[in-house]
């Protein structure tokens, strides 16, 4: 299997030097027993970034579809994530993870959520950066962190993260924590980044997926990619796999894509990171 030709996809290169692309397959809520059917289908299309994590019970899926393939592992990115109720024993739950996804590594692993009531997100980085150490992970990073978990972890920390894995969209940006998170060096990667559909219907987007000639979510999707975001689009239609890699084509002018800025409403879709508790387990 090889890469369509016409796809270019853009690339980010984190702190530590390592090149993740930029747009990836998102496998949230892929049921497991359609996981590897469904990976199959987005590395036909083009995808070579996978996010994954053990919290959706589909690693085994997304590793079964990577070893039928063909690729060859070192074109492949792959991220998964640390369970919330497993951040005590990280080194465990990671091989757990590795050996679920049959892989030797994991380019990036990533603390799922900071739970701040467990007060166990240091030490699950510390055993993660050992992990690194050990080149069992090309890079370390965090989700769902806001600035005052930042302002906790980085202290303790010997690494500082790679990636930090948060919601954003056009109607919920977090300027803030993504300005504070890239003046760290820490690349902001955005989850929901469609608002789960919800921004497609605005009429900035509709307005300008008719005047590239493309869909409301390559617009959003091109927003998200023209501001050095890495975004992970989920979809389990082969067809619309592809539309969201088209995104890669549509260039906005500076002054189009500041009109999608101005959706801004505040309009969360997922937990708020503050009071997060749930084990996942």
């Amino acid at each position: 299997m090889s890469q369509p030709q016409e796809i270019t996809i853009p690339t980010v290169t984190l702190n530590n030097g390592v090149q993740i692309p930029q747009l990836g397959f998102g496998a949230f809520q892929v049921p497991p027993e359609e996981t590897q059917r469904i990976v199959e289908g987005a590395l036909e299309a083009g995808y070579r970034h996978i996010d994954t994590a053990a919290a959706y019970r589909n690693e085994a899926g997304v590793g079964a579809a990577i070893a039928a393939s063909g690729i060859p592992r070192g074109e492949i990115f792959i991220t998964t994530k640390l369970r919330n109720g497993e951040q005590g024993m990280a080194h465990q739950a990671f091989q757990n993870s590795r050996q679920a996804l049959g892989l030797d590594y994991v380019d990036l692993y990533l603390i799922h959520w900071p739970v701040p009531a467990q007060g166990l997100f240091t030490e699950a980085w510390k055993d993660m950066e050992k992990l690194y150490a050990n080149n069992q992970i090309r890079a370390i990073g965090v989700s769902n962190f806001l600035a005052d978990h930042l302002d906790t972890l980085l202290p303790a920390a010997d690494i500082v993260p790679a990636v930090n894995q948060i919601e954003i969209h056009p109607a919920f940006q977090q300027q803030e924590l993504a300005a504070k998170n890239r003046s760290l060096g820490i690349a902001v990667e955005a989850y929901s980044p469609l608002g789960q559909g919800a921004d497609l219907a605005a009429a900035t987007v509709k307005s300008l997926a008719a005047k590239y000639g493309a869909t409301p979510a390559q617009v959003v999707l091109a927003w998200h990619l023209s501001q050095g975001t890495i975004v992970i689009p989920k979809s389990v239609q082969a067809a619309r796999m592809r539309e969201n890699l088209g995104s890669a084509a549509v260039s906005l002018t500076p002054a189009e894509a500041a009109e999608i800025t101005e959706l801004e409403s505040g309009a969360r879709t997922g937990g708020d990171p503050a009071v997060a508790a749930h084990s996942q387990m």
